[in-house]
């Protein structure tokens, strides 16, 4: 047994630090003296304690460190959730340097938020809306939220990202970029804007788009649409894309499948919603209807098949993290996820 000192000499966790991961009841000792309330520790939990402390160097936060040691005799769970740390972490590098960035602008005179810097960029016109096809049923239409009722057009390190969601559901999707120049900008696009643009690339070809803080504008072939971002920050959406603690379960289906057992499927009644639940058999195989099975997750019916019509024909995976975790579906250059629905 060791005493709380040595055991902060063993694995590079401070006294205080243990005290508070005991009351935490993350690192409980094996035993605590009833008179003077001294803690032992046993040695078998010296490795544990290291976790812990090269964990906490790391930035994880308090429930992934419960979650991982609830987990260690499972160590690709374990290293599935270092993956997600690491992926958070990356996320808030590249948000901190696109900041860093403006500020740089900012101390060198030259203020994004004043219209003079522009970022232009050349997409395929086709991939372009198929992209916004793939997001726009998402956007929200409330009108004291005006900031959710666009397209968010994110560049960032090089890439086009487009998103959209009404707080009850997410879709983003990714647009290779063939050309790009400025810094990385991210504004939402008016719903006007979009569903204008979208007619206009049927034509193909290349498609520029400029963006600035004040300005989005769109040029394909013979014609140019215009007009100002909608003000207000939006939604730090990467947050959604990490809150997995650990790897969901994901199955794979057909897409048109899919979408025909989900129309025919028996629903729940809630409030104004049509909830629709989707389960998992003992082999492994989606269910749809079929409430008695783990993994479970419950879901507004309209709301999947609108995700399962803007994700298009083919393959498609879901993934499934319980029932009060949101449901995903990836499919080829675009993800969307639903949020549960409590039954």
């Amino acid at each position: 047994m060791r005493t709380i000192g040595e055991m902060a000499r063993a694995t590079g966790l401070t006294i205080s630090a243990l005290r508070f991961y005991d009351g935490a009841g993350v690192l409980v000792p094996a035993s605590v003296d009833p008179r003077n309330g001294y803690r032992r520790y046993a040695a078998g939990q010296v490795p544990a304690a290291r976790l812990v402390a090269g964990l906490r160097r790391v930035g994880m936060p308090l429930p992934g460190i419960t979650a991982m040691l609830a987990r260690l005799d499972d160590r690709p769970a374990l290293h599935a959730m270092l993956d997600a740390h690491q992926r958070r972490l990356e996320d808030g590098l590249a948000s901190a340097r696109r900041e860093l960035s403006r500020i740089h602008r900012l101390i060198d005179g030259d203020d994004p938020s004043e219209g003079g810097v522009m970022t232009v960029l050349t997409v395929s016109a086709e991939v372009l809306r198929d992209a916004l096809a793939a997001v726009r049923y998402a956007a929200g239409t409330d009108p004291g939220l005006p900031v959710l009722g666009g397209v968010f057009v994110e560049i960032l390190d090089g890439a086009l990202r487009l998103v959209a969601t009404d707080r009850y559901r997410m879709a983003i999707a990714d647009v290779p970029v063939v050309d790009l120049g400025g810094p990385d900008v991210g504004v939402v696009a008016p719903l006007p804007l979009v569903d204008a643009l979208v007619p206009l690339l049927g034509a193909g070809g290349p498609v520029t788009v400029s963006v600035a803080a004040e300005t989005i504008a769109v040029s394909a072939g013979d014609h140019e649409l215009s007009g100002v971002p909608v003000p207000g920050e939006f939604p730090d959406y990467r947050r959604a894309l990490t809150a997995r603690a650990g790897e969901p379960l994901r199955i794979t289906v057909d897409a048109g499948a899919l979408r025909r057992d989900v129309a025919a499927a028996p629903t729940v009644a809630r409030e104004d919603a049509s909830v629709l639940v989707l389960t998992v058999s003992e082999a492994g195989a989606l269910e749809v209807g079929s409430p008695d099975r783990p993994h479970r997750v419950a879901v507004n019916r309209e709301f999947l098949l609108a995700a399962l019509d803007a994700g298009g024909p083919g393959q498609l995976t879901l993934e499934l993290d319980g029932p009060i975790m949101p449901l995903a579906l990836r499919g080829r250059g675009s993800f969307a996820i639903l949020m549960p629905v409590r039954l």
